[in-house]
């Protein structure tokens, strides 16, 4: 096999370009994951605003709101750690993405305790749901989208902390081809990807029954 049958691209840029198109399409088939729960949020909404607004007041702001907080300063860091990459700042580029990986970790810390809490308050979809009334069914509807929902995004929130930490890792041994600002680049990319669907979530759950009937 000769060399331009091996290297399908004609120039690095082209092979960029290439990159990003297909981590975009890497991302579209992710939505799916997302796509029938966000629907089935939709019809929700419509038919039960009510319980749905009643079922929101239930969840804990506060943690949510630091969670979008924590969501944030990570995309923040991790654009940093991109540009420190881009410059050959390598020492930098690890310190970021390190930051970045504990900003993941404090995120599922204050989920896993407002889980706990839910839990203890009987509010997760099951046998032993404590919610009464008339809308008891409907607010078990919403709780189940809400845990389906913070579950996958977690899920993808710890892919996304392991590309971090296997590039920080491998910064730090010395291996920089591996970790080549573009593969930096791309995991930036998906990191800002999954902060997005958050900055979606945290309305849906928490806030539009606070602003609703």
């Amino acid at each position: 096999m000769n060399a331009a049958a091996a290297e399908p691209f004609d120039d690095v840029r082209q092979r960029a370009r290439a990159d990003t198109f297909g981590l975009w399409i890497f991302l579209m088939t992710e939505l799916m994951f997302f796509g029938p729960l966000l629907f089935g949020y939709w019809f929700g909404r419509v038919e039960y605003a009510h319980a749905f607004a009643v079922a929101s007041r239930h969840t804990d702001v506060a943690l949510g709101t630091l969670n979008t907080a924590l969501l944030l300063s990570s995309s923040a860091a991790m654009a940093a750690a991109v540009a420190a990459r881009v410059r050959r700042a390598t020492r930098i580029a690890t310190g970021l993405l390190l930051i970045t990986f504990l900003l993941g970790c404090a995120f599922l810390v204050v989920k896993g305790l407002e889980y706990r809490s839910e839990w203890h308050e009987h509010l997760f979809p099951g046998t032993g749901f404590a919610f009464s009334g008339e809308d008891a069914a409907a607010v078990r509807y919403f709780y189940f989208l809400y845990f389906a929902l913070t579950a996958v995004h977690a899920l993808h929130l710890i892919f996304g902390m392991t590309l971090l930490a296997v590039f920080a890792i491998a910064l730090w041994r010395g291996a920089d081809e591996f970790a080549a600002p573009r593969r930096i680049e791309l995991a930036g990319l998906y990191w800002h990807f999954v902060d997005i669907v958050w900055i979606f979530l945290y309305p849906l759950l928490y806030l539009l029954g606070r602003s609703g009937t």
